[in-house]
């Protein structure tokens, strides 16, 4: 009975191993878009390279997948120059789009754009004016010294932009700019009484129009979080390599550790 049970539980750990070894994994990284001395295609190819990922995802809907693969002549970007230098070496590399789809068209259809930065040259001009009440004027200078501090790290290695800490201070910013910011557009008359065209003529103001532009900071993110999800589950036992700029990066894990069912692991690219 005794040699039974020990032949069961080893068949158990085998399966335990086994299923460890097969757990998909995540790899998240937040990036600079543009090539700057600190942050290039050559680092960030060098840090793929280091996890040799089975699929890279890109922050781009699947019209702009196809405009990416395209442009593999002269592209432009961080994300897809070291994603090129990668498929070179390794072309079986699967690579997938996972933003919301027609995110361009959708916000412009609907007049979050330019309403967003209509706002935002609005509010800095009432802030230089001295016109803002204090409350307002703190939120102002909240939103542009985060946006500083961040600015900052981002000229530091990536290690500095892909850690928890950084994304506390990215998610206190963009709490301000869709958030806080409110508090100034939905109550000062300025923000009502000035008004876009949208595509189809209808008008919008840039209050209304921010505000669909704040909301939508959180359905894109959360549409984003749900394809790297349902891509993580056609692809079980996966390395999987998100490319993301890293002011998205906070939000992408959070909802991700919502969706997790224990089917996959979220790693740094440095983590061992």
């Amino acid at each position: 009975m005794k040699y039974y049970l020990l032949i069961l539980f080893s068949i158990i750990a085998v399966a335990d191993v086994s299923a460890q070894k097969s757990s998909t994994q995540i790899y998240i990284i937040g990036n600079i878009h543009d090539s700057v001395p600190n942050y290039h295609p050559q680092i960030l190819y060098e840090i793929i390279d280091q996890i040799r990922p089975d699929i890279i995802l890109h922050e781009v809907e699947s019209q702009g997948m196809k405009e990416y693969e395209a442009s593999s002549e002269d592209p432009k970007g961080n994300e897809i120059k070291a994603s090129n230098l990668y498929l070179k070496v390794n072309p079986n590399t699967l690579r997938l789009p996972f933003d919301f789809e027609g995110r361009n068209s959708y916000r412009r259809d609907r007049g979050m754009v330019p309403t967003d930065n209509l706002t935002f040259r609005l509010i800095d001009s009432l802030y230089k004016a001295n016109a803002l009440t204090v409350e307002e004027a703190t939120i102002y200078k909240t939103f542009n010294s985060t946006t500083d501090e961040l600015i900052r790290i981002a000229s530091l290695s990536p290690e500095n932009f892909n850690n928890s800490r950084t994304d506390s201070i990215a998610q206190r910013r963009q709490n301000y700019q869709y958030k806080e910011m409110l508090k100034i557009t939905d109550t000062r008359p300025e923000f009502a009484e000035r008004f876009v065209v949208k595509p189809n003529m209808d008008s919008i103001s840039f209050k209304d129009g921010f505000k669909l532009m704040s909301s939508f900071w959180d359905l894109r993110n959360q549409t984003m979080a749900n394809n790297i999800y349902n891509i993580a589950q056609q692809h079980p036992g996966k390395k999987i390599v998100v490319l993301t700029g890293f002011l998205h990066r906070y939000y992408l894990i959070k909802e991700l550790k919502k969706l997790n069912n224990g089917s996959f692991e979220i790693k740094e690219f440095y983590q061992k």
